[in-house]
């Protein structure tokens, strides 16, 4: 089924979403997206069902014919503050925060947001495979992830965050077993549960 413009029939309707809430290390990063009304796009979607050229591809084209768009990062530290519900929510807000325009609308990917100022907003659950705007939001925080992740990795080879991103992987997990955790890792996470111990 083809993505939808718009939810709301407004058309300063922002879509928002975030990557990174699953990972042990690194930020959770957030986007929020204004398209155009007649925007479209044959390979847009949800950027998980993307491969990581396809998403590299749309990047530069959703920048260029966005309305608005803006990326933002909640680093490990304050995720261990927050938690990461209201980590990723306050990432969401702080991308809404920096748009150009202000969207008098805002669509949220999944079925958790806090109101942003006085603008309705709606959560819809896998928002970013069903509206064009959370999509393109959800291949920005995704791939803008990726790149902050793989610089990174060039500082910390051992755990191949160029590979896996910051996901618990095995070979993450493994890597943390062996050398320890360092500051990029998110401390209130768990990062060796016990049944992850009993594979190595």
């Amino acid at each position: 089924m083809p993505l939808l413009a718009n939810f709301s029939g407004n058309n300063l309707e922002a879509g928002t979403d975030e990557a990174g809430r699953g990972c042990l290390a690194g930020p959770v990063v957030a986007a929020a997206v204004i398209l155009p009304e007649n925007f479209e796009h044959p390979l847009l979607n949800d950027s998980k069902k993307l491969t990581e050229k396809q998403r590299k591809l749309l990047l530069p084209i959703i920048q260029k014919e966005a309305l608005a768009y803006s990326v933002a990062y909640v680093y490990q530290q304050e995720i261990d503050e927050l938690n990461i519900l209201q980590a990723s929510i306050t990432a969401m807000h702080r991308a809404i925060d920096q748009l150009t325009l202000q969207p008098n609308f805002i669509i949220v990917d999944g079925n958790k947001f806090r109101p942003y100022k006085d603008i309705p907003s709606e959560t819809i659950v896998k928002g970013d495979g069903k509206y064009l705007s959370i999509a393109a939001a959800s291949v920005l925080a995704k791939t803008y992830r990726d790149m902050y992740m793989e610089k990174l990795h060039l500082d910390f080879p051992a755990y191949n965050w160029k590979k896996n991103k910051g996901y618990p992987t095995k070979e993450h997990r493994k890597a943390i077993l062996e050398t320890g955790s360092c500051e990029h890792h998110r401390q209130s996470f768990k990062l060796l549960p016990e049944e992850q111990l009993r594979l190595f």
